[in-house]
């Protein structure tokens, strides 16, 4: 292979000739555990794999050409692109540092996202629009949510039902009879059992008691359900015959009924009492399925359109959930269609209406029959969006979607979640580590508070303006050269569909309409999105989207983003598309990413917890070292031992995405690279790495 021939190529960044501060590491570590509280402005709505924003921070600061600047600010009116842009979290911290932004995601609920985090919004005409919501539907939505005594219900269980296609005898699918524990078992023992004869709600004590007692109908009961665990935990069930059915064999194609058999409700002394389901209970549910029935065309906003098959649709689909309206009872249709159309129904146009629409998403995500209990003493509802599929609960729990008497998500906490977001875009903070210790910081950031444009020209003539669109990042109306900085984070080369999960949020926009541009479409899937488990097609896709950014990209300017790839196949495919597109990776730098509980993390064969940071140049203005694959690997070492020695807990996975990243980006500096073989060299490379890992660190 011959290297690249190039021209002559501007000065080097601080990204380029040295590896990302240790600091940054403990830093990021610490963002993470509560990433909305730091950084609330890209939490208003929800998006997946939310990148932390002290770290896009020192990315952006790292990457910043040297250059004098009338405010301090690094990035004073450079142009930062971000082609990827999911929540924002690039076009936030380049905000901050003094640029004009520009971000395009192919998914308008990620958009959605955008717009929020940059925004302008008035803290009083928050406060006014709110208090139309709530006059509006709050009185109703909170009868429908009361015991017979009239003390709030914070949570209702229900449990879906099928029968034996054996005997016919119907089976509550609980793999339990305990419902209810704290979030800290150990140390606070007392549970909730329901009685599988009578359904009384029964105490038990965990570690104490091996069975359950009711003192309504004098039995004993196992706490072992129906359902079976073990190897095929949750696929299949037994009937009081002894006859084993599959779970979906049995719903033959359909969602499962469900039954009520179980509240607790919060007391007029401010406790929580479980409670079994009674009389009132069920006429009260039959009201409001009357409700949802008689409501005349436009009083409600309701959740339009079909699944779709794919990756993480398919559970779903094979439970018979076939539309978004199934994903929800008739009490949760009724009360999320009031809120849904008071804030369609709000006067104007206005960015702070906008607001409202996006904050509805955390109401829709912790009220539909997905959610789950996750127990006391933390919040107790585990969202649809607690994994990344579609996976449908057998026992799930339905909270008052307006929320004010406590539970997730309530539409009640809306308010000051803005009004937290609203206040950090006003005195934005960071965090900075001294001497150790992550300390919250002011004054080191412009505030946040633009226009959205819509178009380029809108952005040039419009100071203090925002350009961020939905569209393919192929495709842009960006000028030639025009771009100072691309910093982004792409997808991954897997079967996690962004598109396939922001339709449940979609269904239900499209008829709320939260701003003029967001779009009809019935599904937000594009047949040009990146985000495959094919390396091949990824590549292809990836390539376009990188070609575009070097068309839009100044000569002297940086290409920078964070991957997160476990797989050789993935890195290949990476770099293979840069290399296709006509960019040379200059420098990998890793970097701490998440926290090591998270759920898909902790669920992978090889969990990790770094990102790769990779920086790119124009193949001709780029003239990076050559570097053997050994030299590589050593490369990526150092950089992995220094996080290591700065306590920082890493793990094999972190080894084998830096080496292989390291590795094979030596691919982009040639003309005509030797894939399969440098496919080869990554795996060894990586293997001998584990083999000195963690000794010598």
């Amino acid at each position: 292979m011959t290297q690249s021939s190039a021209t002559e190529h501007p000065r080097t960044t601080a990204i380029e000739r040295r590896p990302l501060p240790v600091s940054l590491g403990r830093i990021a570590e610490h963002e993470s555990w509560r990433k909305e509280r730091h950084r609330p402005a890209t939490y208003v709505h929800k998006w997946w794999a939310r990148r932390l924003g002290s770290v896009f921070r020192e990315v952006l600061l790292s990457s910043a050409p040297p250059r004098a600047s009338r405010t301090g600010l690094p990035l004073e009116d450079l142009v930062v692109y971000d082609p990827f842009a999911g929540s924002g979290t690039t076009l936030v911290e380049a905000a901050k540092l003094g640029a004009r932004v520009v971000g395009r995601d192919i998914n308008p609920v990620a958009t959605l996202t955008q717009r929020q985090a940059l925004q302008h919004w008035d803290a009083e005409v928050l406060t006014h629009l709110f208090g139309y919501v709530e006059a509006d539907c709050r009185g109703d939505i909170d009868a429908l949510h009361r015991a017979a005594d009239g003390v709030p219900v914070l949570h209702y269980f229900w449990v879906a039902v099928t029968r034996c296609m054996t005997c016919a005898e119907e089976v509550e699918l609980f793999s339990n009879y305990v419902f209810a524990t704290h979030a800290y078992p150990r140390r606070f023992p007392r549970a909730q059992a329901s009685c599988p004869r009578c359904h009384d709600v029964c105490p038990v004590t965990l570690g104490e008691d091996e069975a359950g007692f009711c003192q309504a109908c004098d039995a004993s009961f196992s706490f072992e359900g129906p359902v079976l665990t073990g190897g095929n935990a949750g696929r299949y069930f037994g009937c009081g015959q002894g006859h084993r059915n599959s779970v979906l064999e049995a719903l033959g194609g359909m969602p499962p009924q469900r039954r009520m058999y179980a509240k607790v409700v919060r007391t007029p002394d401010g406790s929580r009492e479980y409670r079994p389901i009674d009389e009132f209970d069920l006429a009260l549910y039959d009201r409001a399925s009357k409700l949802l029935a008689d409501a005349s065309p436009g009083d409600l906003v309701f959740p339009v359109g079909m699944l779709e098959d794919g990756a993480n649709t398919v559970q779903a689909l094979r439970w018979g959930y076939r539309t978004w309206a199934s994903f929800f009872n008739d009490r949760q249709l009724y009360a999320l269609g009031r809120i849904g159309a008071a804030i369609r129904d709000l006067p104007g146009d206005t960015a702070e209406r906008e607001a409202f629409a996006a904050a509805f998403g955390k109401t829709l995500e912790h009220h539909n029959v997905f959610c789950s209990f996750k127990g006391e003493g933390t919040g107790p509802v585990r969202s649809i969006f607690h994994n990344h599929v579609l996976r449908p609960e057998r026992c799930s729990v339905e909270g008052n979607p307006w929320g004010a008497a406590g539970g997730s998500g309530g539409f009640a906490g809306a308010l000051n979640r803005l009004l937290a977001a609203h206040g950090y875009k006003e005195e934005p903070t960071d965090l900075v580590d001294r001497a150790g210790a992550v300390e919250t910081v002011t004054g080191r950031s412009r505030p946040l508070g633009h226009t959205i444009a819509s178009t380029w020209a809108q952005f040039q003539a419009t100071p203090g303006s925002a350009y961020v669109t939905t569209g393919d990042g192929g495709a842009t109306d960006l000028p030639e050269g025009s771009v100072a900085l691309v910093v982004t984070d792409p997808p991954y080369v897997d079967n996690v569909h962004y598109s396939e999960l922001a339709d449940f949020f979609h269904s239900w926009m499209t008829s709320i309409r939260p701003h003029a541009d967001y779009p009809q479409a019935g599904s937000t899937r594009d047949a040009s999105e990146v985000q495959n488990a094919s390396p091949e097609a990824f590549r292809r896709m990836a390539s376009r989207v990188w070609a575009e950014c070097v068309r839009v990209l100044k000569d002297d300017g940086l290409v920078v983003f964070s991957f997160h790839q476990a797989r050789t196949a993935g890195w290949e495919a990476l770099m293979g598309s840069l290399h296709d597109a006509g960019l040379v990776v200059t420098a990998t730098r890793s970097v701490v990413a998440e926290v090591t509980t998270s759920l898909t993390k902790v669920a992978a064969v090889a969990p990790n917890r770094i990102d790769v940071i990779v920086v790119c140049r124009k193949r001709h203005h780029a003239r990076p070292a050559a570097r053997t694959a050994a030299q590589a690997r050593a490369d990526a070492m150092r950089q992995i031992r220094a996080l290591h020695d700065g306590g920082l807990t890493l793990g094999p996975g972190d080894v084998l995405s830096a080496v292989r990243a390291a590795v094979l980006a030596q691919g982009t500096r040639h003309d005509a690279p030797d894939w399969p073989g440098l496919r080869d060299e990554a795996d060894g490379q990586a293997a001998r790495a584990l083999e000195d890992w963690p000794a010598g660190s």
